[in-house]
């Protein structure tokens, strides 16, 4: 009887097999996993029961969570049930797994995704099919199918086979709880650019840094994040996938290894416009004060002398010179348009730039040397050309144009009040409201000349124009022939030798060219452009050949930017004081000369034991890009003072004197005072 039992069980199987239809069984099995229910043996009828699967893993195999991480991909459950309801599959939290050069999510070992089933409060029996697809990997990886299914009546009672009610109640334990229940609560998720994205956290748990994994696998890197503590505040930066779009929130699953919660973060740019409807109008306003006093700066000096000279010139024409103050800020303000886009799109792009990255290239600097080397010769009278040059920079409408774009480009490398914090939001807040600050900027600077052609009264008082008209223009053709010294020594510490070499060769024989073409017509034309064209081809090649001036020695105890001897110093508690400077920048090159670099201020320094740091930007360095981008800023100068003892750094003015530097150790030996 028993064999005849036997035989028709064989024969329904294999009638099964040959119909094509899936064989349902409590249990599965693939290479290296095996996979059964975790499940009563009776249900309570009316009583929400926690079940799953149980994935058995073979040693040095794995398998996902639901973001895979870098690479693999998360189970699949497909349920249907009958006489029960059933909820959502349920994740533990999960570890990193490095596989070679990528960065897992998931589990190495066993592992039970969980679900909640409520039986129907009429029904005697619960019945549950399931199709499930996984990968299994561990260099390789082996994808794996399986129809499983169970049948359970419903008691009184629950029935659970003891071994599977402790697996279970492990892995319960490990499912990620509420955000109300978190030590850990999220403050705002902000973008660094385009490469980064930062969560802040705020904890009574001080002591711990807890582990973070982000769900959403299309916008965070699954590599673990750089942590940085700040007071009572965690700050995790991860890196962000390249063309991933920023959302208005992101879920992260919060661990300390033994317990885990699933937290929500906002993104911090809707959480300060919800906070204050004004704060764009705010930066609008700092922007503008910005450009205005970009005119007082020494950078600008040169062109507006050039403007000052047309203005005087052009005599008591209100019409003709309210018109040319008009195209000057159309200038002004396309430039900075222009230069706001090529920045957005650069750091959108992948690259990390900031304000002034025109002059970080030595192709750049070597054509404002040419330029301002012309302008110069031709305020001094030395070529004829120089006449019509200087005509259509002061006085014609196109050179009016062309003088604001000039001014723009020269005003780069200075950075006043309010500049940086205004060009510090314009990487982080939308497109559309950063080039809103651009053109903010640019009105600033434009705004006191267009003032001044629009006032009568300054208009009736300028001078007439005379013989001594020659003297102040010949006069103005020195601030030019400083801005070229400048230039040069820019260019210098950009290519060094080199640099000086191939920027004062190339004057020479612009200057030789210019003589032939005064003396010799066509011909010495045509050999001085080729002159200029062999020189200008040879310079750059000597350039890009040597690739950039070595590090020269620090002067007094600055030590070059090291992120580790400044992560070092801070865990010590020891002091710091990091200049973030450019030898473009003027600002930066007068508070060194001023203030910095004296003896007086190095001896408070050394007397504190302070480390220096110069985080030289001369040349195009990604990593003191991202240290300003952390900072809020993106030009320089950038002056962070992290007292002892203190990882938040507090930013200074960008005009320096050493009575500031000296309160900073007043003020802190205040603090000291009052906590003893």
């Amino acid at each position: 009887m028993k064999i005849k039992t036997t035989l028709i069980n064989i024969c329904c199987l294999m009638l099964l097999l040959v119909a094509g239809l899936p064989v349902a069984q409590e249990t599965a099995s693939g290479d290296h996993v095996k996979v059964r229910w975790l499940a009563p043996d009776t249900f309570r009828q009316g009583m929400r029961e926690t079940v799953g699967f149980y994935f058995e893993v073979d040693p040095g195999w794995h398998v996902y969570w639901r973001n895979a991480g870098d690479s693999g991909a998360a189970p699949r459950f497909d349920m249907e049930a009958q006489g029960a309801l059933l909820g959502p599959i349920e994740w533990p939290f999960p570890t990193r797994l490095r596989v070679e050069h990528l960065t897992n999510l998931g589990y190495s070992g066993n592992v039970a995704y969980l679900f909640q089933l409520l039986p129907d409060k009429r029904t005697q029996e619960v019945t549950l099919h399931a199709d499930l697809e996984w990968l299994v990997c561990k260099v390789d990886c082996i994808p794996g199918f399986a129809t499983m299914s169970l049948v359970r009546p419903v008691a009184e009672q629950a029935a659970w086979p003891a071994t599977d009610l402790a697996l279970r109640n492990y892995f319960a334990n490990r499912l990620p709880g509420g955000e109300s229940e978190s030590p850990w609560q999220p403050v705002s998720i902000s973008a660094r650019g385009s490469e980064h994205i930062t969560l802040q956290l705020s904890g009574n748990r001080s002591d711990e840094i807890p582990s973070i994994f982000p769900i959403n696998g299309d916008l965070y890197s699954a590599s673990e994040p750089e942590v940085q503590r700040e007071d009572e505040t965690l700050l995790y930066k991860f890196k962000r996938l390249p063309g991933s779009e920023i959302i208005e929130s992101s879920d992260f699953v919060i661990t300390d290894s033994s317990r885990a919660w699933k937290v929500s973060a906002p993104l911090l740019s809707q959480v300060e416009i919800e906070k204050s409807a004004t704060s764009i109008w705010l930066l609008l306003l700092s922007a503008f004060i910005a450009g205005i006093l970009l005119n007082l700066m020494p950078c600008v000096f040169p062109v507006l002398s050039i403007k000052l000279f047309g203005l005087i010139n052009g005599g008591n024409r209100p019409a003709e010179r309210l018109r040319e103050s008009f195209l000057y800020g159309a200038g002004i303000m396309v430039t900075f348009l222009a230069l706001g886009l090529a920045l957005l799109a650069l750091r959108w792009g992948g690259l990390a730039v900031g304000w002034g990255f025109q002059l970080q290239s030595p192709v750049v600097v070597i054509g404002l040397i040419m330029l301002f080397w012309l302008m110069a010769l031709s305020f001094s009278g030395f070529l004829e050309f120089g006449y019509r040059l200087m005509g259509l920079a002061s006085s014609s409408s196109r050179g009016s144009f062309t003088t604001g774009v000039l001014a723009v480009f020269v005003a780069a490398p200075c950075t006043g009040p309010f500049m940086g914090a205004a060009l510090g939001a314009a990487v982080v807040i939308p497109p559309l409201q950063a080039l809103l600050i651009f053109l903010c900027l640019g009105l600033g600077l434009a705004a006191p000349f267009i003032l001044m052609c629009a006032s009568p009264v300054i208009l009736r008082h300028l001078p007439a124009p005379g013989p001594w008209m020659e003297k102040l223009r010949q006069f103005l053709a020195f601030p030019l022939y400083a801005t070229v010294i400048w230039l040069l020594w820019i260019l210098g510490r950009l290519a060094g030798d080199s640099g000086w070499l191939a920027g004062l060769s190339l004057l020479l024989v612009v200057t030789l060219a210019i003589w032939l073409v005064k003396n010799f017509s066509k011909k010495g034309g045509a050999a001085g452009l080729i002159c200029v064209a062999a020189i200008l081809l040879i310079s750059l090649s000597a350039i890009r050949m040597e690739g950039g001036e070595q590090p020269a020695e620090m002067a007094y105890d600055w030590h070059r930017y090291d992120k580790a001897l400044l992560t070092e110093a801070l865990d010590n508690g020891r002091p710091v004081f990091i200049d973030y400077t450019a030898a473009w920048c003027i600002t930066c090159q007068v508070n060194k000369k001023l203030v910095l670099d004296t003896p007086s201020v190095q001896a408070l320094f050394k007397k504190n034991n302070v480390l220096l740091i110069r985080a030289d930007w001369t040349r195009y360095n990604p990593e003191i890009t991202q240290a300003l981008q952390d900072l809020g800023r993106n030009s320089v100068p950038v002056y962070a003072w992290y007292p002892a003892g203190e990882k938040k750094p507090e930013l200074l003015p960008p005009l320096l004197q050493e009575s500031l530097i000296a309160a900073l150790f007043s003020k802190h030996l205040t603090v000291n005072s009052e906590d003893g």
